[in-house]
């Protein structure tokens, strides 16, 4: 051990000289008088205490109150644990804490007599990493979990604000499943590291030294956001610095910088990670931290440079000076050309190195594999697939991590090009084709296979923290699909279930992250997904509806409640999976079949239809047509009326008045009366009553909706000034359509039907709406730069800004993604967000019946508008005859005149037919019916509106036929037969 800075510490063999200052690094006494002769493996310096550990396992330490004392000849305390060796330790103020060779962890208070190291069984786990501050203690288990225990007057034990200081070491959840590498403390602050490179920090932060960009004491880990993406694979912390190296060699320091320990060429404090200058172009392998002082070294210069604190000699530069900038540590009295540097260590105002052969090479940035959590690598697989290993040991190895989310979380990591480094919410750092692979090896082994299971579903799963720190956390729930993959069938059942209850626990924010990494996965691995949860659900359901008839559907909630997240999902994904991957058809078997034999069908049901994305839009329209009422509602619906009495020219008024006077209930059956016709509404009269209302509705009242002129699109009006109370009753008008299954065009684009059902409009939907307009908005994202720039355009539309002060925001090559979607968020929600409101009000005012949201946007909108995707083919194939049959002579006249018709006339056919001109995407069936008339040649042809049928007389000709069914279709808005 190579060692200089304050004290000789020559009672533990550390230096030769008898100065109480070392200004250059000199060769430790390795005498019999001092400890055994042995290499120093680990040295570490706390406030009070200096500790070393020798590479055989024992160790010995000194109070710094008593060291270089010349009248005081103690020798070294001996370190030793009963029946271990010691394999690593960390000093605090006046405390050290030990792990032995097989990870127990023992602490030693030295102020306390006797001096007697106590086993700390708390922590019930092999023990990998210690790091102590002055009065706190992080250690790092095998299996990823991290304690915390001591002093918690500034949040150093990351606990909470609420946590008191504890003397029984504590596992902090808030890290549960990060597959962290190392852990450092400073004074009252402290730092890990996660595998892809994340920093989290907490503790005291009174210099900025937690690198957050602010001064405040934080009492819970929280990830440096400033180091995100740098690639960081190494944390030291000083008294209240920090330093942090890249995997590139750069170093970032942070914190106080009173002596010049962050090297900036400044004594000024940084509060966020700021790069230091000097060392740019030296690739860094390590980093080391004292009290104030900061080490760092290049290897490929073999060259240690030292910055900050000098004054006890500890930056090796033969002045006892500070330096603001690194410097070049004065090795020529130490340093042998056929060694060379292996560790560097920092503590108090001490620094050291250990001496190794030249040929060996300075050890890498990370911690040696047996300071590493355990991770699963193909190497293992296959000792663990090996009959040649001991079952017992190989057992203990595959529960050790498959019972651990940090271990699977460490796992199955993009190595090519540091991918895993570029972890982000849409990106989940993980290849999981490897994932894939070593779960189809290991499922050739039926033991391994079922004691994986084991692991996972007695252990894993149930320890799964609800609220993981970031995506690292988060993997688990990727990785373990591809597990769910090979499973026999039956065991499929049980993990998936146990798996989706899981997922279900996360908390919203997580969640949410969770589906982020969903979307952006691979086609075939989210299909795999989709096919397991699916697969599942559908067996459950079936056996659900044969054999069971009880409200809840407790069994299969999770399985179905994923499946529809995914179903979501699905929508934002760029690459879609057709949806009827997600479909359950046997559903609509059972709907059709069973739902007459069993009477509590329909309960299974209507709690099934919290979960649409199961249904295809067959099924959709006959859970619709259910009259979901309880027994009370049903009575109900026998009190009130929902009656409208209207005069066609003054229809819109007429409308809005009754629906404002006297109370109606939506739940009755809507009938429509016309002044001064007779017709009676069983569907019919009310369907030509939403037709004429649509028409007036936007010639009289564009003050509430303004229409596109090359869509002819509907959007809201944008005015402040609107009689909001308008678009209730619109909205009222659109429900009533929707619950009495009845067509109600108001050309409304898709992103209306969007914004009900809760998704998010596009740029898609404005140019739906207006393709003008997103035209003009889309070049934005398109034009050069300085076209860009020389628009002078800023975050304003029409004098309303897109963004808070958005006047004084240019839009510019880094925004203009920014503006565009600022741009649509105000066309569809920020300028008609108090619109919407109302509309969307009496909408589910005028439709009791909640159901509608178990439809697509354009499934709702098709419901709703109608649909214009005629099929005369498949008209002609569905119709129905009464009196008649297909072959008869007028039949076959009659469809030779339909196809002779031009389109417009066959839809103004489907108006005389329905009463309007769209067709209801619930009654695409017609009827024809010989009307017997004694002398047909001399009547026309007649509908009724509400059954779709089509009374034909038996005409004596087709030129007959022609001439008075032209003329029906052609003259046919009023009623007198219904």
């Amino acid at each position: 051990m190579i060692c200089w800075g304050e004290s000789t510490l020559k009672e533990l063999g550390l230096n030769s000289s008898h100065h109480d200052v070392a200004l250059r690094p000199t060769q430790n006494q390795e005498t019999p008088g001092s400890l055994e002769n042995a290499k120093i493996a680990t040295v570490s310096v706390g406030k009070g205490v200096v500790a070393v550990v020798r590479e055989n396992g024992t160790g010995a330490f000194c109070l710094r109150d008593e060291m270089g004392d010349k009248k005081n000849k103690r020798k070294p305390r001996h370190l030793a644990l009963w029946k271990h060796k010691i394999d690593t330790l960390s000093c605090g103020a006046f405390h050290i804490v030990m792990v032995s060779e097989t990870g127990n962890v023992f602490q030693l208070n030295c102020e306390e007599k006797p001096n007697i190291p106590r086993p700390l069984n708390a922590i019930d786990r092999q023990v990998i990493q210690v790091a102590c501050g002055d009065h706190h203690t992080i250690a790092l288990s095998k299996d990823g979990q991290l304690f915390t225990w001591g002093s918690n007057s500034n949040g150093q034990l990351g606990l909470g604000n609420d946590a008191p200081s504890t003397k029984t070491p504590q596992l902090l959840y808030t890290l549960s499943g990060i597959p962290l590498v190392m852990v450092t403390a400073g004074r009252d602050h402290s730092f890990t590291l996660s595998i892809s490179g994340t920093v989290f920090g907490w503790g005291k932060n009174n210099a900025g030294q937690l690198g957050l960009g602010d001064k405040t004491d934080r009492y819970d880990p929280i990830p440096v956001k400033s180091l995100h993406l740098k690639r960081t694979v190494s944390i030291s912390c000083g008294d209240e610095h920090t330093a942090s190296l890249t995997k590139g060699g750069l170093v970032f320091t942070f914190g106080s910088g009173k002596y010049g320990q962050l090297g900036h060429n400044s004594n000024r404090d940084e509060l966020q990670p700021r790069l230091v200058a000097e060392l740019w172009g030296s690739r860094v392998t390590q980093i080391a931290c004292g009290r104030h002082h900061s080490l760092a070294y290049v290897s490929s210069l073999k060259t240690i440079y030292a910055f900050g604190c000098g004054e006890q000699g500890q930056l090796g530069s033969e002045q006892a000076s500070n330096q603001n900038v690194p410097l070049p540590v004065q090795l020529s009295s130490a340093f042998d050309s056929d060694h060379g540097i292996g560790t560097i260590f920092a503590g108090g105002n001490q620094s050291f190195y250990t001496p190794i052969q030249g040929s060996e090479g300075s050890p890498e940035t990370r911690p040696c594999p047996d300071k590493m959590i355990s991770t699963l690598d193909d190497k293992l697989i296959n000792k663990w697939m090996s009959d040649t290993k001991p079952w017992k040991k190989i057992k203990r190895e595959i529960i050790n991590i498959f019972s651990s989310d940090s271990s699977l979380n460490g796992s199955f990591l993009h190595q090519s090009d540091d991918k895993h480094y570029q972890t982000t919410l849409k990106n989940s750092g993980l290849d999981l084709s490897l994932a894939r692979q070593a779960f189809e090896k290991l499922a050739k082994s039926e033991r391994v296979l079922t004691e994986i299971v084991s692991a996972v579903q007695n252990k894993l799963i149930p320890s799964l923290y609800p609220a993981p720190a970031g995506v690292e956390g988060l993997r688990v729930y990727l990785i373990l699909p591809e597990l769910l993959r090979v499973l026999p069938v039956t065991a499929q059942r049980v993990f998936c279930m146990l798996f989706a209850h899981a997922i279900l626990k996360l908390q919203p924010d997580c969640l949410k992250i969770l589906e982020g990494l969903w979307s952006s996965l691979p086609e075939d691995l989210f299909q795999s997904l989709v096919n397991s949860f699916q697969s599942v659900s559908s067996w459950f359901i079936c056996q659900r509806c044969l054999v069971e008839t009880e409200r809840r559907v407790v069994p299969i909630r999770n399985t179905l409640e994923v499946l529809q997240k995914l179903f979501v999902v699905n929508f934002k994904r760029n690459r879609k999976i057709h949806k009827r991957k997600f479909y359950i058809t046997q559903i609509k078997q059972f709907f059709l079949s069973d739902r007459r034999i069993n009477p509590g069908f329909e309960i299974v049901v209507r709690d099934l239809s919290l979960y649409p994305g199961i249904f295809d839009k067959e099924t959709k329209y006959l859970i619709f047509g259910i009259k979901w009422f309880t027994p009370l509602e049903e009575a109900y619906c026998h009190y009130g009326h929902n009656d409208l009495f209207v005069n066609r020219k003054t229809i819109l008024a007429d409308t809005i008045k009754q629906l404002q006077g006297c109370y109606r209930n939506y739940s009755c059956p809507l009938k429509v009366t016309f002044a001064r016709e007779d017709g009676v509404d069983e569907g019919g009269v009310s369907q030509e009553f939403f037709t004429i209302l649509v028409r007036q509705f936007c010639c009289l009242d564009p003050s509430m909706i303004e229409m596109d002129e090359t869509t002819k699109l509907s959007w809201f009006c944008q005015q402040e000034d609107s009689e909001y109370s308008k678009f209730v009753y619109l909205g009222i008008v659109c429900g009533m359509a929707l619950f009495n299954d009845r067509v109600a065009n108001f050309c409304f684009p898709l992103a209306l039907f969007k914004k009900l059902l809760g998704f998010e409009p596009t740029l898609e939907d404005l140019k739906e709406l207006s393709p003008v307009v997103a035209g003009n908005v889309e070049q934005v994202l398109y034009m050069d730069e300085d076209v860009l720039e020389a628009l002078y355009l800023d975050f304003t539309v029409d004098g309303h800004d897109l963004v808070p002060n958005g006047e004084d925001i240019l839009v510019t090559n880094f925004n203009r993604k920014q503006y565009v979607e600022a741009y649509v968020e105000f066309v569809f929600n920020k300028s008609v967000t108090r619109q919407f409101d109302s509309f969307l009000r009496g909408f589910t005012i005028g439709c009791p019946k909640r159901q509608w949201n178990i439809f697509l946007p354009e499934e709702l909108m098709a419901l709703l508008q109608g649909n214009v995707d005629y099929d005369w083919d498949e008209l002609k194939k569905n119709t129905k005859y009464e009196a008649y049959k297909p072959t008869d002579e007028n039949i076959q006249n009659f469809w030779t005149v339909f196809s002779e018709l031009s389109e417009e006339q066959k839809k103004n056919f489907m108006f005389f037919m329905t009463g309007t001109e769209r067709l209801l995407v619930s009654k695409t069936q017609m009827t024809i019916v010989n009307s017997n008339k004694s002398n047909p040649d001399d009547y026309s042809p007649q509908s009724s509106t509400c059954f779709c049928k089509l009374y034909l007389p038996n005409y004596s000709s087709i030129q007959i036929l022609r001439d008075k069914f032209v003329h029906a279709i052609s003259f046919c808005e009023e009623f007198g037969l219904e």
